[in-house]
């Protein structure tokens, strides 16, 4: 039986950097650093972002080209949240809006064009 998702991977030019950005402005933790430029980052709900060198350069694509386009992180705070990541200069994809439910949304890039999505949810869907 599969229990959920435990980490995605992310493939970097500069791991060590990117996976410090995820730290510094997620609140993560470097839980695994195997000495060769792969770290794991974990946060608070336990789950993982693995950092692994890549072989070339990343290619940004658009927020609705077919295949996995972004990674959703959950908020408790998400004013506070959407403002940390524009004091960081993210590239903002779809500039955050809060929903008649309460849903708030927001969209950015991290510093390799990697396609994040920031959601807050009052109430979550399971």
């Amino acid at each position: 039986m599969v229990k959920g998702i435990e980490h995605i991977a992310i493939y970097a030019k500069d791991t060590k950097a990117l996976s410090d950005w995820y730290v510094s402005l997620f609140d993560g933790e470097i839980v695994y650093d195997n000495g060769k430029g792969t770290y794991f980052v974990a946060f608070a709900d336990k789950s993982m972002i693995e950092f692994c060198k890549s072989a070339d350069e990343n290619i940004p694509t658009g927020l609705e080209i077919a295949g996995i386009r972004h990674i959703a992180l959950t908020s408790t705070d998400f004013e506070k949240d959407v403002e940390r990541v524009k004091s960081k200069g993210a590239e903002i994809l779809k500039e955050a809006v809060v929903s008649d439910k309460g849903i708030g949304t927001f969209f950015f890039r991290d510093p390799e064009g990697n396609i994040l999505h920031l959601i807050f949810r009052p109430k979550p869907l399971v």
